[in-house]
């Protein structure tokens, strides 16, 4: 017979598979009808009782809540998998970004489509919380990689951009490879220009005043 604590063990196998399927059949529910979607329809999906469903998520909100939670929490743990700790150079948690993010990963994909459904949950303090929390972590975390404010902005917004991109289909595989190999190069402190103050001083007034123009020339009226 096995054991107390071998059935424990069981026990808490068992529960954990089932949360995980819970998770993953809400947010495929919800990526394709919306916050909305009944508790019937996740249940039902993920192949568990209503009941069984309410034993781990006492309401929708509290399930959503463990949602949002678990899908930055596996995206925040895919990008950790690309880190490469032999680079020797800035950059590395940012590069990591970028590969993970163009990797076409489930993790990646699931966040992505998921996103815009989210857009009412944000309300529910607990959600807003653990974003905040998540933003603060990747902003302080890329800030402390070594490269410069810029640098992190353009190559992680086009990165998101990219996976965006992936995850509906819009990109061909290949136009993804070179795009995040441009990505990596960005990272390189020789490869991104000097921006700022510091930078504009170092043209002349001839071509200041013709950037000036063609910046001019290039504004438009907002319809």
């Amino acid at each position: 017979m096995a054991s107390r604590d071998e059935s424990s063990e069981r026990q808490t196998r068992n529960s954990e598979r089932t949360r995980a399927a819970v998770l993953s059949a809400a947010a495929e529910a919800m990526a394709e009808r919306g916050t909305g979607v009944s508790l019937d329809h996740i249940a039902k999906r993920a192949g568990v009782s209503k009941g069984g469903l309410l034993h781990h998520f006492a309401s929708r909100e509290a399930l959503i809540v463990a949602l949002v939670d678990d899908a930055q929490q596996r995206l925040r743990e895919n990008v950790l998998k690309h880190l490469d700790l032999s680079e020797n150079t800035p950059g590395k948690l940012l590069r990591a970004y970028v590969r993970a993010l163009t990797s076409g990963s489930e993790a990646t994909v699931q966040y992505f489509t998921a996103a815009p459904t989210w857009a009412g949950i944000y309300q529910i303090p607990e959600v807003a919380a653990i974003a905040a929390a998540d933003s603060r972590w990747w902003n302080e975390n890329l800030a402390a990689d070594g490269l410069s404010p810029a640098q992190i902005l353009v190559v992680r917004r086009a990165a998101e951009g990219l996976a965006a991109a992936v995850a509906y289909g819009d990109e061909t595989q290949a136009a993804v490879t070179e795009a995040r190999a441009l990505l990596l190069h960005l990272t390189n402190n020789d490869s991104f220009p000097a921006v700022g103050p510091a930078a504009d001083s170092t043209a002349g007034p001839a071509s200041t005043a013709a950037g000036d123009g063609d910046r001019a020339a290039e504004r438009k009226p907002t319809p």
